[in-house]
């Protein structure tokens, strides 16, 4: 391994003017400064970063902790804020916390003994309280898809109620009354908004929602389609599903497919989060695009800058989805049949 004084030694200049070089820091004139660096790029020398964090005291390290980046969605998440971090000249350390406090309390003390700063964490299990004992020891930690009363100038958050109302009054739009809702079984804050949106949205349009008209399954392809698969056993009538996510719509089509429904000729399907996957089907998936890289983007910057300067501006830091329509819903009048 090429060492820094490898490079002084064939720059013929001390390893101190060396490091200001790779600083760019400190009084180094530009001759001297350009044959180092000729020798730094020859030599294909590269920084110790753990050895500069302990004398700058400063790492330039962003972590990440999220449920699981094996997920579309995370994996999203981990690129927006891996981009971000690139620009601002910050390395990025990926902690995946698997479904529980515990775990993402462990995430956060190895970042910690990484010596990061900056952390951008999307936490599914910690308690509000938790969590702002962990904002106070930690300027640079911003929560990611979390609204926090207490901090909210420490949270990047999406408006999953509005959301979740436009994609009901889309669907009430195009003339459907008989609507069937999917949701996790396990309702998360993200869950549990979006719920409540559409429940308001078809109540302010005097159309109301039966609880034997909600499937509860895991938020997954599997989840979808068994839901799917109960409401219509059950003898369930609905022209249009309202589905908590993309994963859980494409298992709802599938499963319509595999009985003889067709997709949206005999039920129209509206997924939430725009997933990569919600183009890769047929027919492409309506949903509610959530701006999940550049929330990521922005947390990941955020993050940075409170670490360098320990500041809060008090803004908040509010993301709004919005709806794409593509070919999985259609007029009720053009339906060909009612399921049910």
């Amino acid at each position: 391994m090429i060492t820094i004084k490898d490079v002084a030694r064939v720059a013929g200049v001390s390893p101190s003017t060396v490091s200001r070089v790779v600083r760019g820091e400190g009084k180094v004139g530009k001759v001297c400064r350009a044959k180092v660096q000729k020798v730094i790029d020859e030599l294909g020398y590269r920084p110790n970063i753990n050895a500069q964090a302990l004398v700058n005291q400063k790492s330039n390290t962003l972590g990440v902790i999220m449920p699981n980046v094996s997920m579309s969605f995370f994996g999203a998440l981990a690129c927006g804020a891996e981009q971000a971090a690139k620009e601002q000249n910050y390395r990025v350390v990926i902690s995946n916390a698997f479904g529980s406090e515990k775990a993402e309390m462990e995430a956060i003390d190895s970042l910690m003994q990484h010596r990061c700063d900056a952390i951008v964490m999307h936490s599914a299990h910690a308690s509000d309280e938790v969590l702002c004992k962990l904002a106070d020891k930690i300027p640079g930690l911003v929560f990611i898809n979390r609204f926090i009363p207490q901090i909210p100038n420490r949270c990047v958050w999406l408006d999953n109620n509005l959301g979740a109302q436009e994609a009901a009054r889309y669907i009430l739009s195009k003339g459907h009354i008989d609507i069937a809702v999917i949701t996790r079984e396990v309702m998360n804050s993200d869950a549990k908004l979006r719920f409540e949106g559409i429940k308001t949205a078809l109540n302010s349009a005097g159309v109301s929602l039966n609880e034997t008209n909600v499937g509860r399954r895991d938020a997954d392809m599997a989840g979808g389609r068994a839901a799917v698969r109960e409401l219509i056993s059950n003898g369930v009538k609905f022209s249009a599903v309202l589905v908590y996510n993309d994963n859980m719509a494409i298992g709802v089509i599938h499963e319509l497919h595999a009985c003889g429904i067709q997709v949206p000729q005999d039920v129209s399907v509206i997924g939430f989060d725009d997933l990569l996957i919600s183009v890769a089907c047929l027919p492409q998936l309506t949903t509610m695009h959530y701006p999940v890289e550049e929330m990521a983007s922005y947390a990941a910057k955020l993050a940075i800058e409170l670490s360098e300067n320990s500041i809060s501006s008090g803004r908040t830091h509010l993301f709004m989805p919005h709806l794409v329509e593509r070919g999985s819903v259609i007029e009720a009048t053009a339906i060909e049949t009612e399921i049910g």
